[in-house]
């Protein structure tokens, strides 16, 4: 599925309320001012397939981007995902140039796209861009390693609340827009499963969902009931990066 097209002129987005580009020095992100397109997009928009080869790669603003695992038999389950605190696509820079897993939009939002060429022109310059999307790297591979240990190890209930925190950290609300459908195919589990999970959560008073919203309730609830890997991926990314959305 294609990317949405850019909004129509006029409209633009601070590429600041993506965290990654407002770490950068001001004279970086000068020089990629003029190549950062804002983008529209869709819950369960595609950005990318696995093998594709990247030609951009996006900073999330008001979007989640989840990062899927996809298997010979088309199954898939999600090994991480990026908020406003990262870039999605760091195949392109770390050597291979295509991509080993999928890309899909948890909800409508914003991305902000830049061409490959201008990330590469700058990594390959070295120096604050080469070591802070180092670092972003580094987060992101504690959270897939963290995630594949969650989803073999922890029961639903605690996966489920995992994946809720650390979208809820990537959020501008307490409401989440996700369909338990969405939620089955992110954690590779029947629906059911999660329709079960879901109601637990609700009749303990930590969320209440709706019609695909989800709304939590009790923050400190549902970390309670987490299993530990939400805390190692939280403290990861606040250790290695300039600012982390987690609070």
């Amino acid at each position: 599925m294609a990317v949405s097209p850019p909004p129509p002129r006029g409209k633009t987005v601070d590429p600041r309320q993506n965290e990654l580009l407002a770490a950068l020095p001001d004279a970086e992100l000068a020089r990629w001012l003029p190549h950062l397109e804002p983008v529209g997009i869709h819950h369960g928009e595609v950005l990318y397939q696995p093998g594709n080869r990247l030609t951009h790669v996006y900073f999330p603003t008001t979007s989640i981007i989840s990062l899927l695992y996809v298997m010979e038999d088309g199954a898939s389950a999600e090994i991480a995902v990026v908020g406003r605190e990262g870039i999605v696509g760091i195949s392109l820079f770390m050597g291979a140039k295509a991509t080993p897993s999928r890309a899909v939009a948890q909800c409508d939002g914003q991305v902000i796209r830049l061409n490959a060429k201008v990330l590469m022109q700058a990594f390959d310059r070295g120096g604050p861009v080469l070591h802070l999307l180092l670092r972003f790297t580094q987060a992101l591979i504690t959270q897939i390693a963290q995630t594949s240990v969650c989803n073999l190890r922890h029961t639903l209930d605690q996966r489920l609340c995992r994946l809720l925190l650390l979208s809820l950290d990537r959020a501008h609300s307490k409401e989440l827009v996700m369909t338990h459908q969405l939620i089955a195919h992110l954690l590779d589990v029947r629906r059911e499963g999660v329709t079960n999970a879901a109601g637990r959560l609700q009749e303990a008073g930590l969320i209440r969902y709706q019609r695909g919203h989800i709304t939590v309730l009790d923050r400190a609830g549902l970390k309670r009931r987490s299993c530990g890997c939400y805390v190692v991926i939280r403290k990861a990314y606040a250790r290695l990066l300039p600012a982390t959305t987690a609070t």
